[in-house]
């Protein structure tokens, strides 16, 4: 079995170019004792992917350039050497972006088909599903009346907070790229409101948060977050879980100092800005999963896919990523699904 990798050939230079990237073709590895050899049926594309490309600090070390991308995965056991695993099993993990991986136990985890599409576990039961949970449930300290705020509202995390933020009692007002997402987000999430970030901000936040925020769950930053940050209550919370507009730069923006209005503001209304890394809430993996597995049987949250096919494409796809051109969790199907 042939097995293509793309792997990482250099570091970007602002926004990934397709010349940063590599893509080889040799052997599929073979399983050792105690491993099992995985078709990757999907994987997963995440903004915090760009952050992996740089060498600058950061809270997960720099993917290594000749390596294969790293990436979540979800995939199916061609090969077993473990007695725990057997050819024809679903599991996910993070077997990076190739056709075949190598895993143990330890790396692991073993999917059931028929309690939810295994496309689930790296978007609405994975990843992205647990750092919205992690987000509004564990950090937002939300209460019943007061206004969310979430940018990139339909995408995989920004359309689970406001969906989780309305399930807490709470009002949930988002920004998205398009017209077509904001109707999506508010006709189909059942957000109170979602406006274009592409308009004039300022009216959209005057008109849809007439009585402030409570809580900003930031995926963007720029512009968005300035208006969003002017508009802070007292007590406010920011949970600052990405800041995808300035992923590319290369330089600080030019303009004046704005750390004084941050410092300001935090003082006089008495903020609470918290980083959000879904690796600090471990612990509640088992209780995301099964509250959030029966908020989606309930029809009480619901999720969108936007698929890419072709290991080849992945690139692009990670491109676009990173502009908002992905309507929904971000897939790239490279194999045929077995179970659709």
């Amino acid at each position: 079995m042939r097995n293509r990798q793309i792997v990482l050939k250099a570091y970007p230079e602002g926004m990934p170019k397709e010349s940063d990237f590599s893509l080889v073709e040799g052997e599929a590895p073979a399983p050792k004792e105690g491993e099992v050899l995985v078709r990757t049926v999907y994987l997963s594309l995440d903004p915090y992917m760009r952050g992996r490309m740089t060498q600058r600090r950061s809270y997960s070390p720099p993917w290594k350039l000749g390596a294969v991308c790293e990436g979540g995965t979800v995939g199916q056991v061609v090969a077993s050497k473990d007695k725990a695993f057997a050819e024809g099993d679903f599991v996910t993990g993070m077997g990076g972006w190739q056709d075949f991986s190598i895993g143990t136990r330890a790396d692991l985890r073993k999917l059931d088909p028929k309690l939810a599409p295994i496309s689930t576990a790296v978007g609405v039961l994975g990843m992205p599903g647990h750092t919205a949970y992690a987000g509004v449930v564990k950090m937002a300290e939300l209460k019943p009346g007061e206004t969310l705020f979430v940018s990139a509202a339909s995408g995989a995390v920004g359309g689970l907070v406001g969906q989780i933020a309305k399930l807490k009692g709470a009002r949930a007002v988002g920004v998205a790229g398009s017209d077509e997402k904001c109707d999506f987000v508010v006709k189909e999430l059942g957000f109170d409101a979602c406006f274009n970030h592409r308009g004039d901000l300022a009216a959209g936040f005057a008109e849809h948060c007439p009585k402030g925020i409570d809580v900003d769950f930031e995926n963007v930053g720029g512009d968005v977050f300035w208006n969003a940050f002017a508009r802070m209550n007292l007590h406010g919370r920011v949970i600052i879980c990405g800041f995808i507009s300035a992923y590319n730069d290369q330089a600080p923006p030019p303009g004046p100092d704005r750390s004084g209005a941050i410092l300001g503001g935090a003082l006089v209304n008495r903020l609470t800005i918290r980083g959000l890394l879904v690796y600090d809430h471990r612990h509640s993996f088992d209780e995301f999963q099964r509250e959030m597995a029966s908020w989606i049987k309930s029809g009480k949250i619901k999720y969108r896919e936007d698929v890419v096919e072709g290991l080849e494409n992945a690139v692009t796809a990670f491109q676009g990523l990173l502009v908002g051109k992905n309507f929904g969790k971000m897939l790239v199907r490279v194999s045929a699904d077995p179970t659709r």
